[in-house]
């Protein structure tokens, strides 16, 4: 591997840099303690022998934290591939492969190798994460590093948790607070929030908090045309795209002549219609809406037990998309259907918590159902996919008799998905932990989830209508399709049923060789996850499965697509992950500890498993098997200067086995594809400190960084797509922020701050198949908040992305055109809060 470099830029931000995490409050004594639950049970973040990042209420609440990309952009070691609202998968310290596909998420999507959770519930979902809003979050905490040895199969690159605030017992307290902002080159946004704490006895209290958030568009839809003589099915070989990678003979057009030049020739006598996107060409198209409530109530049953139980419900929708083209100009993309997606959940969980004898024990459960509709525009598609003309230009186009020029026409390559999902995931666990001041401790427990995910996509292509492309075809209630005939325009559909099943034993053990000096902990999991697939993905002209493979509890996945039932019927791992870590004090405030650990992610079926490829060689598996991750790390947190200066870090060696990787090469087969494709090594460097210089009273400085070096190391699929040395899928090689804050009295007596920020993030890669490969451009963003508070109430103008540059957070080629996910553009806002 090539070592680890630090330019000039990186290295000046690296200087007198801080945790982000860290509150912000400056007290007598120094920096404020904060407290985590990073190993399920309550303790100083100093004392937690893991690299974890907390991003406390009071640093929330200062750096407008709300929705994933506020928090995204946050934290340095973490990444999203995705675009938009519940549409981002997350990664941490580059352990990534491929941008999600969210148009097969339920048919072929990768499990999460990032946990998220809501307080002590896991809400990672296959293909798309649940979008929860950051409203009354006591604190979010990033551990880095496997941690499937307390968290599960998800979490084998790391977890992500959202800690609510719970209520407290004897107090009535609330907050109101409304927020305003303008983008120059977009809409207004808005929001709304409102959080009551009410205490019903000496023993039971309740809070709520209910939110609404209106971000406005900034993106614009422009006026374009587009027909099927740029479909992928008339490129010729050695066409270079965009993102500088030639097109090779395996996936050079079916029709494809030797050149450009031949191939106008040889389309002379086609006709093209065009599709415009005249109706549907609107300013500011990607405006989003978050709007939910949540309630909880505690219940001191005696003094040694209590009942927490939660409800919440969101709704977010928004429509267009969060990506742009940037070879139409500046924040500009031609849709040719109007993309819209709602995703909606809710939520119940409980927690009991109480002592048996000696030991801790907490039990807590929760169910989540969710349901999103998505409406995406597939034109794109036309830029890849060699069989769109098949369906939308005449037959004598596209299978003109030997030796005959094609003539005819082909017909507008405007095409859509319809998505509907519908998600139920029930998750418990049942935990122990002995008494905090014995030499020996430890926690251990069972762990159990049940995920369902329904989904049925419709593929619509809308010039078929024109072709008189009419199957009728016949559909017997489907997982979620009624009795009837597929929709007009509809070629694909996948109705399918996936069921995600995970059992787990646990257990973590401290023992303090030397009490107060030196422990080591050793942990281990036992896991059992089966992911299994039933329902069918079909094309309209009944290649794929007969007519009773339509009906509820049909053909398996990989029986579907083996043709002749060879396949297993579900994905299925098992086995143990350990993990252990040596801590040293040599005094208070400096703590070293040296870690190896292990992480997994589960496989899962294959839709055409069993495929051989053209030449032979290889065979798609039916079922992809778990990739393995080992850990090795070494970190320290100290403080010195009398509590004022505190200086955190870790250095990681990482080795992944068997990547997981979505994969579309037609030399294989003609439909996408998941497998092992790669081993790869990452090596990296990450810190944070927060010093409070005793000479300026008021002043913070904070701050993070994140330098990785990523490498696939070995290929293990006959893919030309795959290359070793090639670095690892959204792995900057260096990211950081550093922020200031200064706080000072007024001579009215109000509290007055001012908070200057910049964040900073390296190019990246936006995939390991470089057929979809593309480089995400380096960025800085700078902020800038200021306000006044008394008694109860506060005031703050803040200027977010102050010099309106265009941060690329994710990029897509898929589809042989570049789209680039940017940070919101310049936004001035004005925030009130009233406390009561």
């Amino acid at each position: 591997m090539n070592k680890l470099k630090l330019s000039a830029s990186s290295a000046a931000l690296v200087i007198g840099i801080a945790s982000i995490g860290a509150a912000n409050a400056q007290s007598l004594g120094g920096i404020d303690e904060i407290v985590v639950t990073a190993r399920k049970k309550s303790e100083s973040l100093q004392n937690v022998p893991i690299a974890v990042s907390a991003l406390g209420e009071e640093a929330l609440d200062q750096l407008g934290v709300d929705v994933f990309e506020d928090y995204l952009l946050q934290l340095p070691n973490v990444t999203a591939g995705g675009s938009g609202p519940g549409q981002s998968t997350i990664y941490i310290r580059g352990v990534a492969s491929t941008t999600p596909n969210l148009t097969t998420a339920g048919v072929a999507g990768l499990s999460p190798n990032v946990a998220l959770y809501l307080d002590e519930q896991p809400l990672g979902q296959p293909g798309r994460n649940l979008d929860v809003y950051a409203a009354d979050m006591q604190r979010i905490e990033v551990l880095a590093g496997p941690q499937g040895t307390l968290f599960g199969a998800s979490s084998q690159a790391g977890v992500v948790r959202l800690i609510t605030n719970k209520p407290q017992i004897g107090e009535f307290s609330g907050k109101a607070s409304m927020q305003v902002a303008f983008t120059p080159e977009g809409e207004m946004s808005n929001k709304l929030e409102g959080v009551v704490n009410i205490p019903v006895n000496d023993r039971t209290a309740v809070r709520a908090v209910v939110y609404s958030d209106n971000k406005g568009g900034y993106i614009d839809n422009v006026q374009g045309t587009q027909s099927l003589r740029d479909s992928a099915r008339f490129r010729p070989e050695g066409t270079v795209r965009s993102n500088g990678v030639a097109v090779n003979a395996d996936r050079k057009g079916k029709q494809a002549q030797d050149t450009v030049a031949a191939t106008d020739t040889y389309l002379a006598g086609v006709t093209f219609d065009n599709a415009d996107n005249g109706e549907h060409v609107e300013d500011d198209i990607n405006d989003t809406s978050y709007n939910g409530f949540r309630i909880s109530a505690l219940h001191e049953v005696n003094d040694d037990w209590s009942v927490n139980a939660g409800f919440a419900h969101q709704a977010v929708e928004s429509d267009g998309v969060f990506f742009v083209d940037p070879e139409l100009g500046d924040l500009k993309i031609q849709r040719y259907q109007a993309d819209q997606i709602e995703d909606e959940f809710t939520n119940i969980n409980w927690t009991v918590d109480g002592r048996l004898g000696a030991l801790q024990a907490l039990y807590t459960g929760a169910y989540t159902e969710r349901t999103t509709d998505q409406v995406v525009d597939y034109t794109d598609y036309l830029f890849a996919g060699q069989y769109l003309p098949y369906y939308s230009c005449d037959a004598s186009v596209s299978y003109p008799a030997t030796g005959v020029l094609p003539s005819g026409t082909c017909y507008t390559p405007d095409s859509l998905v319809k998505s509907h999902t519908e998600t139920t995931v029930m998750t418990h666990e049942l935990r122990f932990a002995t008494p905090e001041d014995n030499r020996l401790r430890s926690t251990f427990g069972a762990f159990y989830s049940d995920l369902v995910l329904q989904e049925r996509n419709d593929f619509t292509y809308l010039g078929s209508e024109n072709n008189n492309w009419a199957p009728n075809r016949s559909y017997n209630d489907g997982y979620l399709s009624d009795t009837g005939v597929w929709p007009a325009g509809v070629i694909f559909r996948n109705d399918i049923e996936r069921t995600d099943e995970q059992f787990g034993i646990f257990g973590e053990a401290t023992y303090d060789i030397v009490p107060d000096r030196f422990a080591v902990t050793l942990g281990a999991r036992y896991y059992d996850v089966t992911v299994d697939m039933d329902g069918s993905a079909n094309g309209s002209f009944y290649n794929l499965g007969a007519a009773e493979d339509q009906q509820r509890g049909g053909t398996n996945i990989a029986e579907l697509f083996s043709g002749n039932g060879a396949g297993p019927d579900n994905a299925h791992s098992d086995g143990v992950i350990t993990k252990m870590t040596a801590t040293f004090t040599p005094e208070e405030g400096r703590m070293f500890y040296a870690t190896y650990s292990e992480g997994f992610r589960a496989g899962l079926l294959n839709r055409p498993g069993g495929s051989l490829s053209a030449d032979g060689t290889y065979v798609i598996p039916y079922e992809v098997e778990t990739d393995e991750v080992t850990n090795y790390e070494l970190g320290w947190k100290t403080t010195g200067l009398d509590g004022r200066l505190r200086f955190n870090g870790s250095a990681f060696f990482v080795e992944v086995e068997g990547l997981q990787t979505t994969i579309f090469d037609p030399a294989i087969v003609n439909l996408f594809f998941s497998d092992n494709a790669a081993n790869a090594e990452i090596m990296g460097l990450e810190g944070d400190v927060t010093w409070l210089p005793e000479s300026i009273e008021g002043l913070t400085v904070a701050g993070a960084f994140s330098m990785l070096d990523s490498e696939i190391t070995e290929k293990l699929v006959p893919t030309n797509d795959v290359a070793v040395g090639d670095e690892l899928a959204f792995a900057p090689a260096f990211q950081g922020n550093v922020r200031v804050r200064y706080e000072w009295m007024t001579e009215s007596g109000m509290n007055a701050h001012i908070m200057p920020q910049v964040t900073f993030s390296d190019k990246s890669y936006s995939d390991i198949i470089r057929i979809n490969r593309d480089e995400i451009d380096a960025w800085t963003m700078v902020s800038v908040r200021t306000g006044v508070s008394r008694d109860n109430w506060a005031a703050e103008l803040y200027v977010d992305n102050l010099f309106d540059k265009r941060a690329e957070v994710a990029r897509n080629y898929v589809n042989d055109r570049t789209r680039t996910t940017i940070a919101r553009p310049l936004t001035i806002g004005l925030r009130f809060s009233q406390d009561f």
